[in-house]
């Protein structure tokens, strides 16, 4: 039996801020707009963390039952260390598939029922990263999906159950959120080229090879910071954003001064603080 550390541990705590700041961030268009709804926020960070916990058991169940996990570098693997049973982490998956289904339900009620097919689409993109006879995940589809579902998804999301509408400042703030998605992803990725390479997993990272892995991580966490400067046009505020700047240096020099192995494993923390900290100044920017 896993004890409760490993459990938090095989939830990647340091994977969860991509959930929570596209709420809010979107809950800062809602307040721009004059629009913000409180409850339904915190209902939609709800139905997020559940679904990026979810994916991230899932990916554990999926990895572990096909050995990619047995030679791993990174954080604990539930499946992979045998710290626990696959039927024990897969139960956990659908667990907090299941919760985010019913607390989606509850602002589809209030909001419209086509909110019903996106939930269940993000569910079935969740599962199929690594899981089915063919998951996407190992070809090379996985920044994508993360752009779309943590970026556009996510973001655009939360600002329509509280606004009702879609204001062009949602999609323009999804855009950065969904990069800095992305560049957790592909930190995670570079550092595991080698041990994917060996299993058959094809992720984007092992397509474009290591330096080209590097560039792109890079450039996910840049582009960030041009976007903030053409949302801030209109909406002088969002300048805000850049003063995050300061926390992209770290783990961009580490990566591109060429890192690997465990010496990458800090880069996902310094890229979730970097998400966080653009995120709430975004929000806020957006917000005044």
């Amino acid at each position: 039996m896993a004890t409760l550390s490993q459990w938090v541990a095989g939830s990647r705590p340091r994977t969860l801020p991509a959930s929570l700041v596209p709420v809010v961030v979107g809950t800062g268009v809602a307040a721009g707009e004059g629009h913000a709804v409180w409850w339904r926020a915190l209902l939609a960070a709800l139905v997020a963390l559940l679904l990026q916990i979810g994916v991230n058991y899932s990916n554990d169940y999926s990895d572990g039952v096909r050995g990619t996990d047995e030679e791993r570098v990174g954080p604990l693997r539930l499946v992979g260390s045998r710290a626990a049973p696959p039927k024990q982490v897969l139960a956990a998956a659908l667990g907090c598939f299941l919760a985010a289904a019913v607390a989606g339900l509850v602002l589809a009620a209030v909001t419209s029922w086509w909110l019903l097919l996106v939930g269940a689409i993000a569910i079935l993109a969740a599962w199929f990263y690594t899981g089915g006879k063919t998951p996407y995940g190992y070809r090379a589809l996985g920044e994508i999906s993360v752009f779309v579902f943590f970026g556009l998804v996510a973001v655009v999301g939360t600002v329509y159950v509280q606004v009702e509408g879609i204001p062009w400042e949602a999609w323009a703030a999804a855009v950065p959120i969904g990069l800095l998605a992305c560049a957790l992803l592909v930190a995670n990725n570079l550092r595991d080229i080698p041990t994917d390479e060996v299993s058959g997993k094809r992720t984007l990272a092992v397509v474009l090879g290591d330096r080209r892995t590097r560039i792109l991580y890079a450039a996910c966490t840049a582009l960030p910071f041009t976007i903030a400067l053409a949302i801030a046009a209109p909406h002088p505020w969002a300048l805000l954003a850049l003063l995050a700047g300061p926390l992209s240096v770290p783990p961009t020099q580490t990566v591109l001064k060429g890192a690997t192995g465990p010496a990458l494993i800090p880069v996902l923390g310094g890229t979730g603080r970097l998400q966080l900290a653009y995120g709430a100044l975004l929000a806020v920017g957006l917000a005044l």
